[in-house]
């Protein structure tokens, strides 16, 4: 895989933290092949319940992740849509929804090999 294009690992979790090998640090983070950033759900009007939105992976997509990683908190409080998982089905995106502990360790080991994304939420 292009190093360019690699996904960037994350080094760090912590209640509250994330930090990605690149050194940026975030609260919740989207991460995709080449880059990472603060993933703001204001943007989208993302809350713990009905959860993430197809809007919320948009820009993963865009950056070419092939499989997606969504945690859903250290407590397993962010919720995921239905429409959501099937949104990604229907585009052929392999999606994985895991606790945030396990989710990084998911994409961890993806990131090694494929295009992964991932929306990682580093509390509830």
């Amino acid at each position: 895989m292009d190093t360019q294009t690699k996904s960037p690992k994350i080094t760090h979790l912590s209640w509250g933290q994330l930090q990605v090998e690149e050194g940026a640090t975030y609260k919740d983070a989207k991460l995709w092949p080449g880059g990472s950033r603060e993933w703001d759900w204001t943007e989208t009007g993302t809350s713990h319940t009905p959860g993430v939105q197809p809007e919320d992976l948009e820009e993963i997509l865009e950056h070419g992740a092939k499989t997606v990683i969504l945690s859903r908190g250290m407590n397993r409080r962010l919720q995921v849509q239905q429409q959501t998982l099937e949104w990604l089905q229907n585009q052929g995106i392999e999606v994985h929804v895991l606790q945030t502990k396990e989710a990084v360790v998911k994409y961890n080991q993806l990131a090694e090999t494929e295009p992964v994304g991932a929306l990682i939420h580093s509390t509830c």
